[in-house]
């Protein structure tokens, strides 16, 4: 069985896109999206379309939250506050009620498993919060903690950090997809996870796609879009504003 984990898409429906089509040439039996779908990017009711076009399983993350109710005080810094929620409101104004409805209602775990005998949890960035943050560098009693709280999972797969990894602790394989949209760990090509399951194994790899980014970057700007500046050096460097 193979399983494709993508995540934090934001609003870049290009790298969606090309990821998709890398895909179509491997045999997936399911897809799950984790998340942080249309805020950000150049295109948010392109790269909503997609995913809900897509047979995937799609879960909540803290910036749709966002397009669905805005950005709260202490949810950010202070200083970019304000330009924040006007690049919220540049989004809105490209969605559909239906699409805001579609965001909202967004389920905000999965627990499923495959084969009769591996579990896997996927949530956006803990299972309490779309919002806390587990970093790629977290010891493996911060895994346990934060992310492993679901005794049955054997493995525990999230976004929200935009850096993917690997790693075991205790008896789970933890799993950042890292980001198609947005990466911040300095490779600015689209990542997301394949996961292989047979026999009561499995194993997980990361991969990365190419795409036009020089495109993508043009949109912004094309596009009036609040910000440019700093998102298209996101785009460009894969680095962390």
């Amino acid at each position: 069985m193979n399983i494709a984990l993508l995540s934090d898409i934001h609003g870049n429906a290009r790298a969606l896109k090309a990821v998709l089509n890398e895909l179509k040439n491997t045999s997936i039996d399911q897809i799950y999206i984790l998340g942080d779908l249309c805020y950000r990017g150049p295109e948010p009711k392109n790269a909503l379309e997609t995913v809900r076009s897509t047979p995937a399983k799609v879960l909540k993350g803290n910036a749709d939250e966002w397009v669905v109710r805005g950005i709260k005080q202490g949810e950010v810094p202070d200083s970019a506050l304000a330009l924040m929620n006007q690049e919220q409101e540049w989004t809105v104004e490209r969605l559909s009620t239906d699409d805001i409805h579609y965001l909202e209602q967004l389920p905000a775990s999965f627990l499923d498993t495959f084969e009769e005998s591996v579990t896997m949890h996927a949530i956006h960035a803990t299972p309490e919060s779309l919002f806390e943050v587990v970093s790629s560098d977290a010891t493996e009693e911060e895994l346990q903690q934060k992310l492993g709280v679901e005794k049955t999972a054997d493995i525990v797969v999230y976004g929200h950090i935009h850096t993917p990894y690997i790693k075991s602790a205790g008896g789970k394989t933890f799993i950042n997809t890292g980001s198609v949209g947005l990466p911040f760990d300095g490779d600015p090509r689209p990542s997301y996870v394949l996961l292989h399951i047979e026999n009561g194994a499995f194993h997980a790899g990361i991969h990365r796609v190419d795409y036009d980014l020089d495109r993508v970057m043009d949109q912004y700007d094309a596009n009036d879009y609040p910000n440019s500046q700093q998102m298209k050096q996101v785009i460009k460097t894969g680095k962390k504003p």
